[in-house]
Order: C-alpha cells, then sequence, then structure tokens
C-alpha cells in the first residue's frame, strides 16, 4: 500500500518527552509514513534538543521567541519551508511548546497541527489542569491530543484517554500518570494522521 510521506515538525520548549514517544514510534516503524523529521525549540538550552540529536540523529533548530529584532514566526516559517514542511505535506506537533502561535499560521497549517493537553478537554483548559483537577475534586481526568485552532485548548478532539485522580494524589502523582498516556494517545493520533484515517465532521473528528 503507497503511503504520501508527511514531513514532521516537533515543536518543544523543555524535555520533550512527548516529542521521545513519538520519535521512539517511529524508530520501531509502528508509525509510518513519515518522510523529513525537524525538531525545533523556543529555549536554546530545552534538554530535548539534545535528545533529538543524539539519540535519533534528527535534525534540530532553535528559535528564540524572545529576541526583538525579527519576528518569531517569519523564522519558523523560514526553517519550516528549508526542510520541505508546508500546509500540503506537514504536521507540525506541540509536545511542551509553550508559546502561543498567531491566528494567521493556525490558518495556515489548519488541522495540521496537533497538541496534547493533560485533561479530558473541554474541562481544565490552560495552565496547570493536574492541579485544576484536583482543587475540582474530580475523581477522573485524563489526556487529550486535539487539533490547534485559535482558541485556548479547544479544537477539535482526536483522542481521549481516562486517568482515574486517587485519593492521595498530588499534583506530581497525577501528573506523571497523565503523562505516560499522553505517550500513548499522542503516538495513535499521529499514526492515525499519517494513515489518513481521520476526517473533520462539523468540528468533530471521525475515524475512518
Amino acid at each position: 500500500m503507497f503511503v504520501e510521506l508527511i514531513n514532521l515538525a516537533i515543536m518543544i520548549s523543555g524535555r520533550g518527552s512527548n516529542m521521545k514517544a513519538i520519535l521512539d514510534s517511529i524508530r520501531r516503524g509502528d508509525v509510518y509514513g513519515i518522510g523529513k523529521i525537524l525538531v525545533i525549540s523556543n529555549k536554546q538550552d530545552a534538554w530535548g534538543l539534545k535528545i533529538a540529536e543524539k539519540e535519533y540523529g534528527v535534525k534540530t533548530a532553535t528559535i528564540l521567541s524572545d529576541r526583538k529584532d525579527e519576528s518569531f514566526e517569519s523564522r519558523l516559517n523560514f526553517e519550516l519551508k528549508n526542510n520541505d514542511i508546508d500546509h500540503l505535506n506537514g504536521l507540525v506537533c506541540l509536545a511542551g511548546f509553550m508559546k502561543i502561535l498567531s491566528p494567521s499560521f493556525v490558518e495556515l497549517y489548519k488541522n495540521r497541527i496537533m497538541n496534547v493537553h493533560p485533561s479530558l478537554l473541554p474541562s481544565f483548559k490552560g495552565l496547570n489542569a493536574q492541579k485544576q483537577a484536583l482543587l475540582a475534586g474530580v475523581k477522573i481526568s485524563g489526556c487529550t491530543v486535539h487539533f490547534v485552532d485559535n482558541g485556548v485548548d479547544s479544537g477539535p478532539i482526536i483522542l481521549q484517554y481516562p486517568v482515574p485522580v486517587y485519593d492521595n494524589d498530588d499534583e506530581s502523582s497525577l501528573s506523571e500518570r497523565i503523562l505516560l498516556k499522553e505517550h500513548e494517545i499522542y503516538v495513535r493520533a499521529v499514526k492515525l494522521f499519517t494513515l489518513k484515517q481521520i476526517s473533520i465532521v462539523d468540528n468533530r473528528v471521525v475515524q475512518i
């Protein structure tokens, strides 16, 4: 079966554990149909850059978001174009990327930007989702992979996974258990995308 190759950009700001899960799945052959891969960080000291380079031999780029001499997204677009990643053949995976992308960029890559969030959206959007869940006293939390739109954690939901909240949980313990499931469903979502097994109908993601 012929699979049209998808060129992948993974955007990180820190350790890149979800990035590592995706790269592991590609290396094992669980996810296929990936052509070029580029890891981009807006932090020069992001540990995930070293992991991508040394453990996986993946090309990386750093685009500092605190520079004032030129816009972040013009440099981002340059790096993507320079690595043959565009709105027709590309997939952009946000993996702990701590910067908001502009509406124009999101629109250009509409339904080609994924993000993972540590809650069962639409509950507990934004920062500190695990802490929000604990303060709310919910018994079930979890994680969500969704397409990015111009809202805050509000794009079409691709996959979700529930994680129980135990009475003795704190923010750290709950976060660790949710993170393990993030890795699983992010990989599954990427695989569905590369195999063209998802479509969007009335803002709902439908598996084909």
